[in-house]
């Protein structure tokens, strides 16, 4: 499986670098990157990690054969993607939204209402977007607060508030 790691921004200096905006947060699984895919629209292109620097908040990483700030500026947009393994490591209650997506959506009481086809970034927080046994699309806040128990490995998750969905 494969994740979006970050995004590449501006070029910065003169040797190649580019800025990167990690999409988790997290900077230190960048330093075992060895080799990535770089996504610009339809266009994917496999790059080698050359090095990663930290510069206070500002993540830095140079790709093999990108050795001018005209090149590195020809990568702006790009998504970084690699697999599963190089992640960000995830903390307690916390998942990928890989992984949350088709799992189904149950009641406590185990009626099944539709399933997760994405979560995404709204503006009060996460929102996991459902479709819905009538086959339409509704948003529900990805939060405790309406989702409890996630099941991974029994493909469920148990939605606490169901007339959120109304």
């Amino acid at each position: 499986m494969r994740f979006t790691l970050g995004l590449v921004g501006s070029p910065f200096g003169l040797k190649g670098f580019v800025k990167v905006k990690p999409l988790s947060g997290e900077t230190d699984h960048f330093s075992r990157l060895i080799e990535v895919i770089l996504r610009q629209g339809e266009k994917e292109d496999r790059k080698e990690v050359a090095e990663v620097l930290s510069q206070g908040k500002t993540l830095l990483v140079r790709f093999a054969g990108i050795d001018s700030p005209e090149a590195a500026a020809l990568l702006k947009g790009a998504e970084i993607i690699a697999d599963r393994e190089y992640a960000a490591p995830l903390k307690d209650g916390e998942f990928y939204v890989e992984d949350l997506k088709g799992l189904e959506v149950v009641t406590g009481k185990g009626e099944i209402l539709g399933h997760i086809t994405n979560v995404v970034e709204g503006g009060g927080g996460n929102l996991a977007e459902l479709k819905i046994l009538s086959g339409e699309t509704r948003f529900a806040p990805f939060r405790k607060e309406f989702f409890g128990v996630v099941d991974l490995e029994g493909g469920k998750i148990v939605l606490l508030e169901p007339w959120i969905l109304e």
